[in-house]
């Protein structure tokens, strides 16, 4: 990876199907070249967690044994004197946000990197992504630090947009990346979701105590044409669902004294019903339908949110078979999901020269985000 060069800035022009591939193959196109992904070390089943927690309340463990995750990554506290996991305080949990999300962020780095054939000091741009505590300096700054990247490189902290932040940076680093001829740039998503947790026996925190994992994974990026191997990012789109902007928040909780996420159960049914307009927006530009998108890589939102967008596109199952294996595997991982389902699938080798590809999110706004990539 080279510094120097030429920098280009990307003209934002209509994608049309006549045009699509002369942006696959301009000399400002941004590539996919490497993804990596990390998990703290200890799993979970669902099971274990109910046990580990004493919880016997039926709707509970219901919502825990009904939404197709059989385990998770998590970082939960020492037993206390009652048997359970220890109360956390505040100060304890976003020292867990930031003492564990370096440790799974560098891992996952270190993944993408080799992946991609280069090495830290190869980066020259760093984008942290972040919903699951607040840390000043961010992610972005303490990565630099710790995994030997140059003091030059240029970073950003995306923080509090949730799990549709990934496809929001990515979008942002994918013109860093037009703008910059040969220069390396990473995004990295850190979540460690059990340093957000409340446990109060209410249903509100066990919607969320039953879905979220702990994970990061990080994708690198490279602009300047073919030279790259890995699919080109083409285009992206956005859809923000102003009815349902309080669906999704990460807030204080006064009563507990801490943040504490909150979803409201509709929201699968609120995000399926806008998810065909948002990728027809998307395709249309292109001149595309959706029998010739060749790979779905979704957002592992939870159960009910993968059923309902797979329904609304007329997608099968086997289509979003990454999304619920990272889903059943994991649970939700925040913004960094839909990066573990597309990790799955460069691993399986099944995108071939020339396939178009989705990539889609949603979280908070509400939002749903979208991007067209093609091999």
């Amino acid at each position: 990876m080279t510094r120097d060069g030429p920098h280009a800035r990307a003209q934002l022009l209509p994608v049309t199907r006549h045009s699509v591939d002369s942006i696959a193959s301009a000399a400002t196109t941004a590539r996919i070249v490497g993804v990596g992904t990390a998990v703290p070390p200890d799993s979970y089943t669902q099971e274990h967690v109910l046990r580990r927690y004493q919880i016997e309340d039926q709707r509970i463990r219901s919502l825990f044994l009904s939404g197709a995750i059989e385990r998770r990554h998590l970082c939960l506290p020492a037993d206390g004197r009652d048997g359970r996991p220890r109360v956390e305080t505040q100060g304890e949990l976003l020292h867990k946000h930031a003492s564990v999300g370096v440790e799974i962020g560098l891992q996952a780095l270190a993944a993408c990197l080799e992946q991609a054939g280069a090495e830290p000091v190869d980066v020259r741009h760093l984008c942290c992504v972040s919903s699951t505590g607040f840390i000043t300096p961010g992610f972005s700054a303490r990565v630099i630090r710790a995994a030997g990247l140059s003091p030059s490189c240029s970073r950003l902290d995306v923080v509090g947009m949730g799990c549709n932040a990934g496809l929001n940076a990515l979008a942002q680093v994918s013109a860093w990346s037009r703008c910059h001829p040969g220069s390396l740039a990473v995004m990295l998503c850190i979540e460690v979701c059990s340093a957000a947790y409340v446990v109060d026996g209410t249903m509100r925190t066990a919607v969320v105590n039953s879905l979220f994992g702990d994970g990061a994974a990080a994708v690198a990026v490279v602009g300047g044409g073919l030279a790259q191997a890995g699919p080109a990012l083409l285009a992206f789109e956005s859809l923000l669902i102003p009815e349902a902007s309080e669906a999704m928040r990460y807030d204080w909780d006064d009563d507990q004294g801490r943040f504490s996420f909150f979803l409201d159960p509709e929201i699968p049914y609120v995000v399926g019903a806008n998810a065909a307009s948002v990728v027809d927006r998307l395709l249309h530009q292109a001149g595309l339908r959706r029998s010739e998108v060749a790979h779905w890589v979704l957002h592992s939102g939870g159960r009910k949110v993968i059923d309902a967008v797979r329904v609304n596109l007329g997608l099968t199952r086997h289509e979003v078979r990454h999304t619920s294996a990272v889903l059943r595997e994991h649970g939700n991982l925040s913004s960094g999901a839909f990066l573990f389902a597309y990790a799955r699938l460069v691993a399986e080798g099944a995108a071939a020269r020339g396939d178009y590809g989705v990539l889609m999110t949603m979280g908070p706004g509400s939002t749903i985000e979208v991007a067209l990539v093609r091999w």
